[in-house]
This record gives C-alpha cells, structure tokens and sequence, in this order.
C-alpha cells in the first residue's frame, strides 16, 4: 500500500528535477560558458564534459517512469506516461551513444578549434548537424519529460471541490 503512495510522488519528483536540471543546463549553464570562456573550443569542452551526465540522468529517469507505470497496471494515461519515458530514454540514448561519440570522433578529426575552419568546409558542416541533431534530442526528451509531468501530475491531483464531477 505505500509503495501505491510513494511511486507516483517518486515519479513526479523524478521527472521535475531532471526536467529542472535538463533545462538549467541548456537555458542557463551552456550559454553562460559560451558567453564567459575565452574561447569556444574551452567551452565545447564543458559542455561536452557535463552533458552526458544530463543524458544519463534522463535515461535513468524515463526507465523509472516506464517501470513505475507498467507496475501500475494498465490505463490510456498510464500508456501515455509509459510512452513518455520510452521517448525519454530513446531521445537521451540516442544523443548519448549516436550522436555525441560522432561528434567526439569529428573533433579528433578536425584536431583543433572548429572556429578555425572555413565556412564552406564540409567537417564545420557535419559538425554544425551533429550539434543540432544532440540538440533536438533533448529537446524532445525534455518535451517528453514535460508532458509526463503535467500527466503524471494531473493523474495524481485531487479533483477540486467545485468540479461537476
């Protein structure tokens, strides 16, 4: 009977900090060390260092939500929330196992700032894509994370006193 209790308020806890932290990251830290670093590839490199923890962390968050909705039994909501965790999971899987090691593999290859190549140069391109693929992944992870959370939490609100129900 706890574990009926606790899971749905673990879930909601879950999912806002990861959202909170995904969103800290991308709307807050990244531009702030692109803003304040001396250079773009020292700030590439914090960036890079730390992003995976926020792919990780949104992996593990999207299991916990698919996990704790398949304990929950079966209902359109829950189905939902569930696809929201798988989409979870898959976006952050994807930005952390496809795209990021391409990119990791096109800076070795490029061997110094990007900055430095021209415009036209087809590495500056490619890397150009990879960055926006990694950054629409979150983007839907965070989306995903978002729409479970209003799900979750509407599914777990007391109706109020004035509705017609």
């Amino acid at each position: 009977m706890a574990g009926r209790l606790i899971a749905p308020h673990l879930q909601l806890v879950a999912l806002a900090l990861w959202l909170g932290a995904a969103a800290f990251f991308s709307f807050g830290v990244a531009p702030a060390v692109f803003a304040t670093l001396p250079s773009r590839t020292l700030a590439g490199a914090v960036v890079g260092r730390t992003l995976p923890i926020v792919f990780y962390a949104g992996i593990v968050v999207g299991a916990l939500v698919v996990v704790l909705q398949a304990a929950g039994g079966r209902t359109a909501l829950r189905d939902a929330t569930a696809l929201c965790g798988c989409l979870i999971v898959v976006a952050c899987g994807v930005a952390q196992f496809i795209v990021a090691p391409r990119i990791d593999r096109l800076r070795q290859e490029i061997g110094g700032p990007i900055e430095v190549l021209s415009a036209d140069d087809a590495r500056r391109a490619a890397f150009g894509r990879l960055h926006g693929m990694s950054v629409a992944w979150l983007g839907l992870a965070m989306l995903a994370a978002g729409v479970a959370l209003v799900i979750a939490w509407r599914a777990e609100s007391p109706p109020s006193q004035y509705s017609s129900h």
